[in-house]
């Protein structure tokens, strides 16, 4: 069977190289005589790996000693919880920036720990410029999702607003390794694997080593970024498969010429599919403002919405899947992460051309 253009949401597809290396090397892991998903995470491999994987992750962000770079199991979700338990020793009070679903997710599971203060409250369709941001005063921390993948949304720049003295920090999940970023100017960030950098069941968090330690004694050990970054990420079996799928999407994007290469096509696809909702306006729409219009995940609707299953399903007939928007706000969505080829993203604008131009033409 032929392999399809996946423009899911995450987990997101692979470079076929990289699913051609995991079959390859799935029987003998570099002729050790055993697969990796049957090492030991004691064993010289596994250890060697998630050395290499470190490495790269510091190596391709230019990531500073001062910051630890931990591998931890979960998604997102779970990272909701871990950050206010691990960083509210400093105070009790932690500001949000809400611009969409992800964002608005954490700061109501923060809420759970702290007195979570909006320093913005959006309503999915604009960014806050730095004026509007609200921090209080003796914030532990300042929290925004740097890319909103149901609303496509993404902040074109770190955002730079009074922070008062509070460390930032970003859920990165949907565009980490997609473009530089200036580290230090973080605390902390995150990020899910499955988008861009391998598949679901791991998160990479990079923290400034001196917010390490804040957790109280009532935080669970495995809850504890402390307890990850004194065992190297090993407090106790970790998701050896989906470590040795991150450490080869990272030489994958180290080969393919590093994330600024990946900033560049990430652009590049996304204009193709925002050109053509510009010049259609007439069939094609989206509610996201110019300056946060994400380059990961383009949401967008057909002014006709009684022809959106029809376009879903002429897609598919073309080779090209998982388009449908997210449950909670519907229309359509083309998340277009590293490993999709710019070919897909001109597949793409070409059908949704054609289908305008048919649609028209019947009415």
């Amino acid at each position: 069977m032929a392999r399809v253009l996946n423009f899911g949401p995450g987990p997101s597809m692979l470079p076929e190289s990289v699913l051609k290396r995991m079959q390859a090397e799935l029987l003998d892991y570099h002729g050790c005589g055993w697969s990796i998903v049957e090492a030991s995470h004691r064993g010289t491999e596994v250890q060697a790996l998630m050395r290499d994987l470190r490495a790269a992750v510091r190596d391709l962000l230019a990531i500073p000693d001062n910051y630890d770079i931990l591998f931890c199991q979960g998604g997102g979700r779970l990272q909701f919880a871990m950050v206010p338990m691990n960083l509210l020793g400093a105070s009790p009070v932690a500001s949000y920036l809400v611009t969409g679903t992800w964002s608005k997710t954490a700061a109501k599971e923060a809420m759970r720990f702290a007195k979570t203060q909006l320093a913005f409250s959006g309503n999915g369709t604009r960014l806050p410029v730095d004026e509007e941001i609200d921090i209080v005063e003796g914030a532990a921390y300042c929290y925004y999702c740097d890319n909103e993948t149901i609303h496509g949304l993404e902040f074109p720049t770190i955002p730079e607003p009074d922070l008062k003295g509070a460390p930032l920090v970003a859920d990165m999940s949907s565009n980490f390794m997609s473009r530089p970023i200036d580290v230090e100017r973080f605390g902390l960030f995150w990020a899910a694997a499955q988008n861009n950098l391998g598949i679901a069941g791991l998160t990479v968090v990079v923290i400034r080593r001196d917010l390490l330690g804040l957790a109280s004694s009532d935080v669970p050990t495995l809850m504890n970024y402390g307890v990850y970054s004194r065992t190297s990420s090993i407090p106790n079996t970790p998701p050896v498969f989906q470590l040795y799928a991150a450490k080869l999407m990272a030489e994958w994007i180290e080969k393919e010429g590093g994330v600024a290469l990946m900033n560049e096509r990430a652009k590049a696809r996304s204009a193709l599919i925002y050109e053509v909702i510009d010049s259609l306006g007439d069939f094609y729409l989206t509610r996201t403002e110019a300056r946060a219009r994400s380059r990961m995940n383009v949401a967008f609707r057909l002014r006709t919405e009684s022809l959106t299953q029809d376009f879903i399903k002429a897609a598919e007939d073309a080779g090209l899947y998982n388009l449908a928007g997210h449950r909670s706000v519907g229309g359509l969505r083309a998340s277009m992460y590293n490993a999709m080829p710019l070919e897909g993203a001109e597949r793409l604008a070409s059908f949704m051309r054609g289908f305008a131009d048919k649609h028209a033409r019947s009415n």
